[in-house]
């Protein structure tokens, strides 16, 4: 016999059943919308060189998060959530109907915020932007956009290793992105801009900030501090191909050895970018001990 006001037998399990549909629902839906935007991205990160740091940020982005885990309190924001995931929803089709894969791609960012707002509120949001940022710059960024920043990348590479080469005594001119030397001819072509190693440092100097750097103002100034490392780095590159063509062989401009002279010298723009970290946590934990220092004589 049941008394009077308990909750029936059945209600303890309707809870989560209807959770678990929601869920499912949702997953379902997630998956007819934005399967194609999934698809065309992975895509990329599998076959364009530019975007290929993808298939490094996102296994990065997932573990970050999965790390952080969910907040013991949260508030979910339901209209907040499903107003992100109706724009997301709205920015999909038109990028679709454009045929923008830039903007088609962001859909899936801002659906999956909008996931997150609605069942779990902003502040798990706020505490996943490392993982959120991570994951909006492993999206390749439209070729309109990449075409006009390599142009000046070229030219700023050329310039910096033709004014290198003329240090070293070499006799050398400079047309555009063309560097002649005697016998040769050295074309800095897009793929040698510096583009590449460039979206790659920015992303990893993002990681290394929020990682290792508790302020604000240091995680942005790291970034700011990576972009001259690239572009310095990638004048060296272009020096060291014109040196070693000139006094050692021209074969060594290009193939197996230039490749591999570009991963090292991306291996170098990363150390610096990693002592520039070290060096502003390093400040960053003098200035704490000097405040904490300065509280207690309050005191």
């Amino acid at each position: 016999m049941t008394s009077i006001g308990a909750p029936a037998a059945g209600s303890r399990v309707d809870a989560p059943a209807r959770v678990g549909i929601v869920a499912l629902v949702t997953a379902a839906l997630f998956t007819v919308l934005f399967a194609r935007p999934a698809l065309l991205l992975f895509r990329d990160w599998w076959t364009n060189p530019e975007a290929g740091h993808g298939l490094l940020l996102a296994p990065v982005a997932i573990w970050l998060a999965w790390k952080k885990g969910l907040l013991t309190e949260c508030k979910p924001a339901p209209l907040l959530g499903a107003l992100l995931l109706v724009a997301a929803v709205l920015v999909r089709t038109t990028a679709e109907l454009a045929a923008e894969l830039f903007t088609l791609r962001m859909s899936l960012v801002l659906a999956g915020v909008g996931l997150v707002v609605y069942f779990r509120g902003v502040r798990q949001v706020l505490a996943w932007w490392l993982p959120l940022v991570l994951l909006t710059l492993s999206i390749p960024l439209p070729e309109l956009v990449t075409s006009a920043l390599a142009l000046p990348l070229q030219f700023k590479a050329s310039a910096l290793g033709t004014k290198l080469l003329e240090w070293r005594q070499v006799p050398v001119s400079l047309s555009g992105n063309v560097i002649q030397i005697p016998g040769h001819q050295l074309f800095v072509t897009e793929a040698c801009s510096g583009l590449r190693s460039l979206n790659a440092l920015l992303a990893l100097s993002v990681l290394m900030g929020g990682l290792w750097l508790n302020r604000v103002f240091s995680r942005v100034l790291l970034v700011l501090v990576a972009i001259p490392i690239a572009i310095l780095i990638n004048g060296i590159r272009v020096f060291m191909t014109g040196f070693l063509v000139y006094f050692v062989d021209p074969k060594l401009g290009d193939g197996f050895m230039h490749i591999t002279e570009g991963w090292l010298l991306f291996v170098v723009s990363l150390l610096l970018t990693s002592l520039a970290a070290f060096a502003f946590r390093t400040v960053e934990r003098a200035w704490a001990t000097r405040l904490s220092g300065a509280g207690h004589a309050a005191e």
